[in-house]
């Protein structure tokens, strides 16, 4: 079923709308939230390129008998930097919990939709990493484990993104054919950051200094696919900011599409020095983050494609379904 809705049209026919954009603070708490979310997969980029994926041998616990690292053990540096990474998810657990606090309080529950998968999400990377451990790093359990968080980045972006604006019905702020072109690029965007997990998962990085276990993939071979589709996905990027000019749509997602542009311009920089500088882990930590904002920017820009209807005046009727 569609909605016709015209400019004018109150944001609301069904009753009022509660809430409205959240405060200064509350942005603020949800912007952190999605640095917090990006951070984790950055440390977890460390514990994976200093060999410290098995720092503490055994899951919830550290070690048998003591939930944080010991003397005794042998894994000697590594403990601390597993266990930083540990900790910092009960951390982003209550980044979370603020942010799903602070939702409720700004009378937001048509926000709910973003907090709940996003508490979910962080109980199952838990629970992924743990599989993680038990598994001795299996490459398959790890590229889980950062696809996991690359979702939950996304989310964190759209709860963030969602908040700053008014609650209420939505009409589409592009043509439909630069819609559908700009969710075509976020699809391939989404090969990228798969085929960017397999590189490393094939790679000389596999978390583990003593036993390394990788995909039984050829890195030269999944390097070249990659990017092969990261130029793909360039060409589409620039298709998007040209479409979105041409069709007059809106500054916002005319600037979004800029911000992915110059993001992917620079994360296709660092993957090519680092490729031909032979993966040298501060490269390849910088990628890794990276691959996050990336994430951001281009969640942002599928955000902009539609617009609260009370956000600006415009003659033509336009249909959301």
């Amino acid at each position: 079923m569609s909605t016709t809705i015209r400019a004018g049209t109150p944001a609301s026919t069904g009753g009022a709308v509660r809430g409205g954009p959240v405060g200064a603070w509350t942005s603020r708490l949800l912007a952190f939230n999605v640095v917090a979310e990006s951070l984790i997969v950055v440390t977890g980029g460390v514990v994976r390129l200093t060999g410290s994926g098995l720092g503490c041998p055994t899951w919830p616990q550290c070690v048998p008998g003591s939930y944080v690292p010991v003397v005794e053990q042998e894994e000697g540096f590594h403990k601390y930097i597993e266990f930083g990474n540990r900790t910092l998810t009960g951390f982003v657990g209550l980044v979370a919990l603020a942010a799903l606090v602070a939702v409720l309080r700004a009378r937001r529950p048509d926000l709910l939709r973003w907090v709940a998968p996003l508490l979910l999400g962080i109980l199952a990377q838990a629970l992924i990493g743990g599989i993680v451990v038990h598994t001795d790093l299996a490459p398959v359990t790890v590229v889980l484990h950062f696809l996991v968080s690359a979702v939950l980045v996304a989310v964190s972006t759209a709860l963030w993104m969602r908040a700053r604006e008014a609650p209420g019905p939505r009409r589409s702020a592009v043509r439909a054919e630069v819609r559908h072109l700009a969710r075509f690029t976020a699809l391939v965007a989404a090969v990228v950051i798969v085929l960017g997990t397999l590189v490393t998962g094939s790679g000389p990085h596999s978390g583990d200094a003593d036993s390394p276990s990788r995909l039984p993939l050829d890195p030269r071979t999944v390097s070249w696919l990659h990017a092969d589709v990261v130029m793909a996905f360039c060409g589409l990027v620039i298709g998007c900011v040209v479409a979105l000019r041409l069709a007059g749509a809106g500054r916002a997602a005319q600037r979004r599409g800029v911000e992915l542009l110059v993001v992917t311009l620079a994360q296709g920089t660092i993957g090519y020095v680092q490729y031909f500088t032979g993966l040298p882990e501060v490269l390849v930590a910088a990628h890794m983050a990276g691959a996050c904002v990336l994430v951001v920017a281009v969640t942002r820009l599928l955000l902009a494609l539609t617009e609260p209807v009370a956000a600006a005046p415009r003659p033509p009727a336009a249909t959301v379904s």
